[in-house]
């Protein structure tokens, strides 16, 4: 079934859409949940909670990209998951090195200014990662969206484990540049 078939069904209230959802693209969020949670059991439930979410914001969103919306929302479910794990249970360590690297060209904060730059951070970014050539922004996306291992990426991209890091080491280094030339400090 065609994506615009799916966004319909939900648009119409009909319940197929989640079972055409997970049809479609259940295992890709099951992957997507893996990589951060790696228990099949809670990456179910992400899954299952990614429908749900789905049938409560459409309508009224229209997703321009289905296959990246449900991964978005599987993504921020299993990270919040994550965090309310045990603190030595979190990815197998994979997710929260992923977090490690990015805190050195990523500002944070929890104050309300912060807060509200966030939306900001995530236009800037956006920006930048259109800016960098497809490779690159696919490397840095596997790393720090997908969360993947450093060898994973380097396995599906035929390089060494070596040359993704250094890729991923030069991409933050000009991430944080980027960052702070468009006024946020780390």
């Amino acid at each position: 079934m065609e994506d615009i078939e799916i966004i319909r069904l939900y648009n119409s209230r009909n319940e197929k859409a989640i079972a055409e959802s997970d049809k479609k693209y259940g295992a890709y969020c099951l992957a997507v949940a893996n990589n951060i949670l790696f228990d099949n059991e809670d990456s179910r439930e992400c899954v299952n909670d990614t429908w749900l979410h789905t049938w409560n914001v459409i309508p009224p969103q229209y997703p321009e990209r289905l296959k990246m919306f449900f991964a978005k929302i599987t993504r921020n479910l299993s990270v919040n998951k994550l965090r309310s794990r045990n603190a030595k249970k979190r990815g197998e360590g994979e997710t929260a090195l992923a977090i490690d690297e990015l805190e050195e060209c990523i500002p944070g904060g929890s104050s309300v200014e912060s807060s509200v730059d966030e939306k900001l951070l995530a236009e800037c970014i956006n920006a930048f990662l259109s800016s960098l050539p497809k490779r690159d922004r696919t490397l840095f996306l596997r790393r720090y969206f997908f969360t993947e291992a450093v060898s994973e990426i380097a396995s599906r991209f035929e390089m060494s484990e070596n040359a993704v890091s250094v890729s991923l080491y030069r991409t933050r280094a000009k991430l944080k540049i980027f960052l702070e030339k468009e006024g946020f400090h780390i």
